[in-house]
This record gives structure tokens, C-alpha cells and sequence, in this order.
């Protein structure tokens, strides 16, 4: 437990059962030194910032109201959880999230019994939720279950789906949606807030229990009727009518930053055993409370380390673009002479660096939401017209489209050029955001054309070759972060297809990259080199079509192969594993081994120690291939390849 003179309320919380035990006059100093622990929090580890911010005292009136953990409190996506995680015996920790063996930075459900369910992903809440209230009903149990979901993943068709399904069962559920000024809340003042209070109370429920009794024993049409008064009179009180028309009772719109009012309205909502499921509408601003002059929603979802005095941010020390950033401009320049070029990202504009394209090209960017599916069907549409989309995706995020990627882009042999960015290891966003999948999804998929950059030079090339690419559908993959600081081309050339490159030539080894472990191909080269085994390092480019040539010439030419690639098993190395079996190769005296990401979710930590886990490093190559080698125990000092 953390002790502080700015906390003392706070430091007498150990756990929602101590919270549920003060007063309800003390939770606004509960909210106000929970907000404090929370920046103070993020300052010295970074991570997820505004969305903790913007649920401050809605996190504090659900733990207060509900009895967490035997009622289920879902977090949808779950980085504004870093409050919840505070109240939930998980202060003592809060400044080691997201570091190695540290505190998860989404909920995690071997974390904390306070964790039902993991995320990190939007738009599973319902869902999941819906799940645990049929199956509590099967177990004739009587706990609650409350989804928290934003608006913004209310942009995505799953969370409708799970409504949907919730309002056909009319199964007890509470869904709290958050709704942090985006789009869809009216104004919130003492009158809705007032009206809230009042649909949801025992003698409103209670007199509308009598009402539709009565209608029950009217004719058919007459109840029908009574029951679209019904829906329609709240629905143009509180602007639920959407919600309703899903079968769910709204109540709403509630200003979510009033604890006075939040309170006693989840209460009516947990005490109304009568519903159904229940949609809570609670408007919020996100990031409220935070130390910066300026507010950024976006800028300051997610922040690196700051100092709480100054507000300023810890700086990279590297003078490297990043990969997006080299991304957005080699796309820019291809649009300044293309106006077929389309960008297309879901909800992810600066993550993707396609708010730059929209800056430049405002009606040739388009920001779907979080609807990934939707994003790369949308593309195929535009393709089919003689458009060129590129679809900006983050590696883990396409997974959720791959029914649209084969269907709809693949089967058809559209030319949709995917940006998959975040390709490989993510560092602190940990393993429900690495891209470790992509390399062998889109490998096996007939007449796709899959690329990874090796450099930031590289992928400015990759993006004029799919730009050349008009016939098939073509991906191109580049990691998180900054590049390696090579000197960048003034223009793009498009690559020949099916083609890899050697960087250096040696004699009885061969390393055989694919992607931006290039690097530490080239050092292990140079420790091999010092061994008196000089090495070949040669870079793929592409998994799909394989450079067969060259793998061919690396095969005949060296006793030992080895692939590595920043992918899970079943991605390049296997590629290449499957065509030395066709081509009858490996009866060639050449010993071939793969590295590949581990065959278990990488956790999060730094960048340097995920690779040391996932054994990427030079150290990791090099050993390698003394195994293959037969001699494993050789001499080499690895203090030097700190």
C-alpha cells in the first residue's frame, strides 16, 4: 500500500469492500486523490493516460455500488483501468504496469479475481458480459454483471451484435456506456440528469410495471401500441430510442464526473430486478483532470514517461524516423501524383500516420472506426472501381478482419495494399498487441504478395512497389518504433517481385532474414566473422512469392541456413521449409534451422527484453547456428553484446 499526504482517504482503501464501507460524502476526496494517484501513477511509467483520466469517478461509483468481484465489473478494451487496478489491491504495483513481470496495462483475468474478463481489444464486452448473465442464470445464481464500453468501440458491429442477442433473450445485464464527447451525447444538465434518476427509480419501474400489466389485458394491438408510447415517450426524453429499439431500457444521459448522481442512479439500475438488460448512458470527458496546459484527447490517450512538475515528456534519443512517419510521407508523395490513391484506417488516424495523408488529401482518407471488417470490405469496393486503397491496419487489429481479407480482397484477387503496422514485438503494450500472426494469415492466401521492411529505407520502397502492384493484393509489414538510421531514398523504386537481396557474402553460414531483425543478422555476422565463420546475410523481402533462386544459391552454398523472422511458427521459415521439401533440397549436406517468434504469447516488457525472451537477439543467432554446427560450447564472449 502506498502511503501519501495527498492520499489519506485513499490510503485507507485496500479493496472495494474498505470503499463500500465510507460514506457516500466521502467519495468525491476518494475520486479527487484517486485522480492524483493516477497521474502520478502514469508520470513515471507512461502508458495509457486520458481514458483512466476520463472514468475516475465512474470506476469508484461502480466498485462502491456493486459488490466486485461476486458482481462482474467487464472493462471493454480495458486501458482506463489503471484507476480500477488502484482500487482493487493493486496500488503497491501501479508504478511497475506495463514493465517486465510487472502489472498488466489491460485487464488480465490471471492478474486479479477483480479481472473477469481480458481485453485489450475493443468491442467484446457485451459479449463476454452476456456470456456470464446467461450462464448465472443457469447456475440460478444472483450476482450482477456490468459492461463498461466506450463510444467508441460502439463503433464497431460486435458490440451491436451482442445487444442484439442481449435484447432477444432479455437476459439481466447492465451495460455502462461511456460516452466521452465524441459523437453521440446531448447536452447533460440538472434536467436529464434529474430524468435519469427518475426512469430509473423503484416508483417509476413500479408504475410501469402496473401500466404494462394493465396492457396485458387489452387486444393485441392496443398492447403493442402501449408499448411503443411506452418506449418512444423515454426515447424522446433521454434520445435513447436506438437502445430501446435493441431491447435494452435506457437510462441516460448522466453526467459521469458527478459521484453525487452517479451513485444513487446505479443503484436504482442494480436494485430494478424487473429489467431486462440496461443501457446506463454516462458522458464523460476524457483525460478531465489531466496536468497538461493544452488538452489532447488523442495526443494523450497513451503518453511516455513525464515529469509531473514540469509536464514535460521523457524525449527518444534517437535522431531515426519513425516506421509510421515513414510510411505517411513515402504514401503522401505517391498521392501528389496518384489521386487513385485512397487511405483507409479504422480509428486509428496518428497511429497509423494517415492523419497526415488526411491533412494533406482530406477526401482521400477515411477513418471507419473501429470496424475493421468493414475497413478492409471498403477497400475492396473502391478497389473494384479503379481505386488504389491502402488499408492501415496494426497487425494484431487485422486479425480481426481475416473473413473480409479472404473473401472479399484474396478470392477475388483484388489490389488492396495492406500497411501492417506493429508488425512483431510491441514492447509494453505486451502480447494482445504484438503482431506475431500476419507473416503466415496473409502467406497462405493464393496470389498474395507479402512483404516485410527490413530498414525505414526499405519500406519506402515497399510502399511504391505496392503502389505498382494493380493485379493481386499485396502487404507490406514494418515493426513499432523508430528505424535503424540508414540513409533514406528521395523517392521510392518499386521492387521486382519475388525477389531478395545479399548484403554481405561469406563462406560456411548463411542467415537469411525476413523483415527488421536484419540488424542483428549483421551482428551476428560480425561474431561469427570473429569465430573465423564468415557468414552470408541476405534479406528476403518477400515470404510471398519466395525469392526461390536465392534460396536455392544459399542452400548449395553453406554447410549451415538459418531463417529469422520477428513472425510465430507457420510464417516465412516455413515458406522456405516447404519448398526445400518440393524442390528435394535437403539432401544438399546443408543444415537448416528456423527462428521464429516462441510458440507461446510473448508478456509484456522493453523492447530489448521481449527479443532476449523471444531469443531474436545476435546472441540467439549465433548459437543457433553453432548448434547446427554440432558445436554449441565454441567460445564467444557475450558481455559484449550488451
Amino acid at each position: 500500500m502506498t502511503k501519501n499526504d495527498h492520499t489519506p482517504l485513499l490510503d485507507s482503501v485496500n479493496d472495494p469492500a474498505a470503499l463500500r464501507r465510507l460514506s457516500p460524502q466521502q467519495l468525491r476526496q476518494v475520486a479527487e486523490e484517486l485522480r492524483a494517484e493516477t497521474i502520478a501513477a502514469a508520470a513515471k511509467t507512461g502508458g495509457h493516460f486520458g481514458a483512466g483520466l476520463g472514468v475516475i469517478e465512474l470506476t469508484v461509483a461502480l466498485h462502491y455500488v456493486f459488490n466486485t468481484p461476486k458482481d462482474r465489473l467487464i472493462w471493454d478494451v480495458s486501458h482506463q483501468t489503471y484507476p480500477h487496478k488502484i482500487l482493487t489491491g493493486r496500488r503497491d504495483r501501479i508504478r511497475q504496469i506495463r514493465q517486465r513481470d510487472g502489472l498488466y496495462g489491460f485487464t488480465k483475468r490471471s492478474e486479479s479475481e477483480y479481472d473477469p474478463f481480458g481485453a485489450a481489444h475493443s468491442s467484446t464486452s457485451i459479449s463476454a458480459g452476456l456470456g456470464m448473465a446467461v450462464a448465472r442464470d443457469m447456475k440460478q445464481e444472483d450476482n450482477h454483471v456490468v459492461c463498461v464500453i466506450g463510444d467508441g468501440a460502439m463503433s464497431a458491429g460486435m458490440a451491436y451484435e451482442a445487444m442484439n442477442n442481449a435484447g432477444a433473450l432479455d437476459t439481466r445485464l447492465i451495460v455502462v456506456l461511456n460516452d466521452n464527447g465524441m459523437s453521440i451525447a446531448p447536452a447533460v444538465g440538472a434536467l436529464t440528469n434529474y430524468l435519469s434518476w427518475l426512469v430509473s427509480s423503484r416508483s417509476f419501474l413500479s408504475l410501469r410495471d402496473i401500466a404494462k400489466q394493465l396492457a396485458m389485458k387489452f387486444p393485441r394491438t392496443l398492447r403493442t401500441a402501449a408499448q411503443r408510447a411506452d418506449e418512444y415517450a423515454r426515447g424522446m426524453l433521454t434520445g435513447g430510442t436506438l437502445f430501446e429499439e435493441l431491447g435494452f431500457y435506457y437510462v441516460g444521459p448522466i453526467d459521469g464526473h458527478n459521484i453525487d448522481t452517479l451513485v444513487p442512479i446505479l443503484q436504482n439500475v442494480r436494485d430494478a430486478e424487473q429489467l431486462g438488460p440496461v443501457l446506463v448512458h454516462v458522458v464523460t470527458e476524457k483525460g478531465k483532470g489531466h496536468p497538461f496546459a493544452k488538452p489532447d484527447r488523442e495526443k494523450y490517450h497513451a503518453v511516455s514517461k513525464f515529469d509531473p512538475v514540469t509536464r514535460e515528456m521523457a524525449k527518444s534519443v534517437s535522431n531515426a524516423p519513425t516506421y509510421t512517419s515513414v510510411f505517411a510521407k513515402a504514401l503522401i508523395a505517391h498521392g501528389e501524383k496518384d489521386d487513385k490513391i485512397v487511405g483507409i484506417t479504422a480509428a486509428m488516424p496518428s497511429g497509423t500516420g494517415l492523419d497526415k495523408f488526411a491533412e494533406r488529401f482530406p477526401t482521400r482518407m477515411f477513418d471507419v472506426g473501429i470496424a475493421e471488417q468493414h475497413a478492409v470490405t471498403f477497400a475492396a469496393g473502391l478497389a473494384v472501381e479503379g481505386f488504389k486503397p491502402f488499408c492501415a491496419i496494426y497487425s494484431t487489429f487485422l486479425q480481426r478482419a481475416y473473413d473480409q481479407v479472404v473473401h472479399d480482397v484474396a478470392l477475388q484477387r483484388l489490389p488492396v495494399r495492406f500497411a501492417i503496422d506493429r508488425a512483431g514485438l510491441v514492447g509494453q503494450d505486451g502480447a494482445t498487441h504484438a503482431g506475431s500472426f500476419d507473416i503466415g494469415y496473409l502467406s497462405c492466401l493464393p496470389d498474395f504478395v507479402v512483404m516485410a521492411a527490413a530498414d525505414e529505407a526499405e519500406l519506402v520502397h515497399m510502399v511504391a512497389t505496392a503502389v505498382a502492384i494493380d493485379d493481386r493484393p499485396s502487404a507490406f509489414r514494418y515493426p513499432r518504433g523508430e528505424g535503424v538510421g540508414v540513409d533514406m531514398p528521395e523517392e521510392g523504386v518499386p521492387l521486382e517481385i519475388g525477389r531478395g537481396r545479399i548484403l554481405r557474402e561469406g563462406g560456411k553460414i548463411a542467415l537469411l532474414s525476413f523483415g527488421a531483425r536484419l540488424q542483428e543478422c549483421l551482428k551476428a555476422a560480425d561474431q561469427l566473422q570473429s569465430l573465423g565463420l564468415p557468414a552470408t546475410v541476405a534479406d528476403a523481402r518477400f515470404a510471398k512469392p519466395l525469392d526461390e533462386d536465392l534460396v536455392r544459391r544459399l542452400v548449395h552454398g553453406h554447410e549451415v541456413l538459418v531463417t529469422v523472422e520477428e513472425g510465430a511458427i507457420g510464417g516465412f521459415g516455413t515458406q522456405v521449409l516447404h519448398y526445400l521439401a518440393r524442390a528435394n533440397l535437403f539432401n544438399s549436406g546443408c543444415h537448416v534451422r528456423t527462428i521464429y517468434l516462441p510458440d507461446r504469447f510473448v508478456s509484456h516488457a522493453t523492447p530489448k527484453e521481449q527479443y532476449e525472451d523471444a531469443g531474436l537477439t545476435e546472441k540467439s543467432i549465433v548459437a543457433e547456428v553453432l548448434a547446427a554446427l554440432g558445436d554449441p560450447t565454441r567460445s564467444l564472449d557475450f558481455k559484449t553484446l550488451a
